[in-house]
C-alpha cells in the first residue's frame, strides 16, 4: 500500500513508501482510507516542533470505508464509513495523563496511508450527508470545537461566543455555536475572510489589524462582554481574549500559534471570576456526540482546498502560510 513516512524532521524527511497492507486482529477493523485533513499540529510534527516517534506515518484525521471486520466485532460491518479517533483508547470522561499517549500521526502511525487497522471502539460512524473530504475534518477540528463549546463552555441559546480567526476549529465552532442558538463575534486580519464568515452567520465582525485593542472593542459592542472565547492564538491574543469577557466568562484555550509564554492580565481575570481551560481534542464519546449534532443540523465543514495523495507534502506545507479559509484536505481517490 502507498503511505507517507516521516523518517526525519523536515519536509525532506517525509517520503512516500510502499508498506505491507495490515490485517485486522481480534476486536479490530480494517479500513481503506478515502480522505484526510490537515491540522496545524501535523505541520508541527513534520517540522519537529511537536516531537513524537520516528519514523511515523503523519496526520491524525481521516475517513475510510470498512473493508474487513474481525469475527468478534459486532458494532460495524464492511461498507460503512468511519473516522478513526484522534486519541485511541480515550473512551470517555475527562482526560488523564495517558489520554493522548497514542495520538495518531505523532505518537502512533496516522492516516496518511491507504489502509489501517484500528480497534472497533476507536472508530466513529460518519454522518451520511458528508462527503469523504468533509468527514475527514471531524476527528480533530470538529471534536475540539465541540469540547470547547459544549463540554467546557456549556453554550446555550443567547450566549455570545467570540472566535479568533477562520481556521478549521474556528469555523467548526462558528457552525456548532450557531446551531446551539448563540451569537457569534469573530476577529480576523482579513476583510475578505470577515465577509465570508458573515455569510456563515457571524453577527459581529472585527479586523484586529485595524483595531489592536479588539478585546475592549468586542466587549463594548456586546454590552457586557462575551460568554466564551475560542482562543486559538496563544500568547499574543490571550490578553485581548480576556479583555472581551463578561463577568463569569470562560476562555477555551486551544491554539499556540503566536507563542507559548503569555502574560495573564489579572485585572481581566480575577475580578471577572473568569475561567480558562486548555482543550485537548476530546474522547470517543465526545466525537460521537459531535457527530450526532453534525447529522441533526446537516453541518458541512468548510473546505479550503483538496489535493491528491501524491500532493500531500505540498498540502501540509501550505498550512504554514495561514492563508486558508477552512480545512486543507487530501482526497485519496484523486
Amino acid at each position: 500500500m502507498r503511505a507517507f513516512e516521516l523518517k526525519a524532521h523536515g519536509f525532506e524527511g517525509l517520503q512516500q513508501v510502499e508498506l505491507e497492507r495490515p490485517k485486522p486482529g481480534p476486536g479490530e477493523i480494517l479500513i481503506r482510507l478515502l480522505a484526510a485533513s490537515i491540522n496545524y499540529r501535523d505541520l508541527a510534527v513534520i517540522t519537529g516542533r511537536h516531537r513524537g516517534k520516528l519514523p511515523v506515518i503523519p496526520l491524525s484525521d481521516g475517513v475510510g470505508e470498512i473493508i474487513e471486520v474481525a469475527g468478534d466485532v459486532k458494532a460495524f460491518k464492511p461498507g460503512q464509513r468511519v473516522c478513526p479517533v484522534f486519541a485511541p483508547g480515550w473512551a470517555s470522561g475527562r482526560p488523564v495523563e495517558t489520554s493522548m499517549s497514542r495520538s495518531l500521526g505523532g505518537d502512533t502511525d496516522g492516516t496518511l496511508r491507504e489502509f489501517m487497522t484500528l480497534k472497533a471502539e476507536d472508530a466513529v460512524a460518519v454522518p451520511e450527508h458528508l462527503t469523504n473530504v468533509e468527514a475527514a475534518c471531524l476527528p480533530c477540528a470538529g471534536v475540539t470545537a465541540w469540547s470547547a463549546l459544549v463540554e467546557f463552555g456549556r453554550v446555550k441559546p443567547g450566549d455570545v461566543v467570540l472566535i479568533e480567526g477562520t481556521g478549521g476549529v474556528a469555523l467548526f465552532a462558528l457552525q456548532l455555536a450557531k446551531a446551539a442558538g448563540a451569537r457569534i463575534a469573530l476577529v480576523s486580519s482579513s476583510d475578505e475572510k470577515l465577509e465570508r464568515v458573515k455569510a456563515l452567520g457571524a453577527d459581529l465582525l472585527l479586523n484586529y489589524k485595524s483595531e489592536p485593542e479588539w478585546g475592549a472593542a468586542i466587549r463594548k459592542a456586546t454590552g457586557k462582554g462575551v460568554d466564551l472565547v475560542i482562543e486559538v492564538g496563544g500568547a499574543a491574543t490571550l490578553p485581548q481574549a480576556l479583555a472581551a469577557l463578561k463577568f463569569g466568562g470562560r476562555v477555551a484555550s486551544i491554539g499556540l500559534l503566536t507563542g507559548l509564554a503569555a502574560q495573564l492580565p489579572l485585572q481581566h481575570f480575577v475580578p471577572k471570576a473568569a475561567a480558562m481551560q486548555g482543550i485537548l481534542v476530546g474522547s470517543t464519546a465526545t466525537f460521537q456526540a459531535m457527530a450526532r449534532a453534525v447529522a441533526q443540523h446537516t453541518i458541512r465543514p468548510v473546505i479550503a482546498s483538496t489535493s491528491s495523495f501524491a500532493e500531500a507534502p505540498k498540502a501540509i506545507g501550505s498550512m504554514a502560510k495561514a492563508e486558508h479559509f477552512g480545512k486543507i484536505t487530501i482526497d485519496f481517490t484523486k
